[in-house]
């Protein structure tokens, strides 16, 4: 996973630098404003995003750049000369979510009704045609991986391929 930049609170546990890069949000606009990202948001009343530099440095790297963005970010990426697959995994439902991010306890209510409603609504953007290449329910976990694998390994496969070539 690419670490992205946040200016919400490190929640408890969380390191700059292993989790995401904490900032002030006056630091991500200046960088916004110069153009660094590929891709930021408001969620929750917080900011995220992924700059250039980090995707670069995964690159350099020669690993695959994986992403963990809401709808908002998608879109954004849509629009740059970037080719990725874009691939959703999703909760079965808003309740087992709700319970999800409650037996988290990292959330505050105000912060947790917060992240349910962004949830209902990317729900129901995601249904886009076009915007998901694949899109997987997570009701089982172990299923949820083997999916997600497999749709890695066919995109590796993919690259092996035309680099030969």
């Amino acid at each position: 996973f690419l670490l992205t930049d946040t200016t919400r609170q490190p929640r408890p546990g969380e390191v700059n630098g292993k989790d995401y890069h904490f900032v002030t949000r006056e630091e991500m606009q200046k960088e916004i404003d110069a153009g660094e990202f590929i891709e930021h948001a408001e969620f929750s009343g917080n900011m995220y995003g992924t700059s250039k530099s980090a995707v670069q440095a995964v690159q350099a790297q020669n690993q695959i750049c994986v992403l963990d963005i809401d709808i908002q970010g998608v879109k954004n990426i849509k629009k740059t000369e970037l080719q990725p697959i874009y691939i959703s995994v999703q909760p079965p439902s808003i309740d087992i979510l709700e319970k999800r991010l409650r037996d988290r306890k990292t959330e505050t209510e105000e912060s947790l009704l917060k992240r349910l409603n962004a949830a209902r609504v990317d729900l129901e953007l995601s249904k886009e045609p076009g915007l998901f290449d694949l899109i997987i329910v997570n009701d089982d976990l172990e299923k949820a991986y083997c999916e997600l694998k497999e749709a890695l390994l066919e995109e590796i496969k993919k690259t092996q391929e035309s680099r030969k070539s």
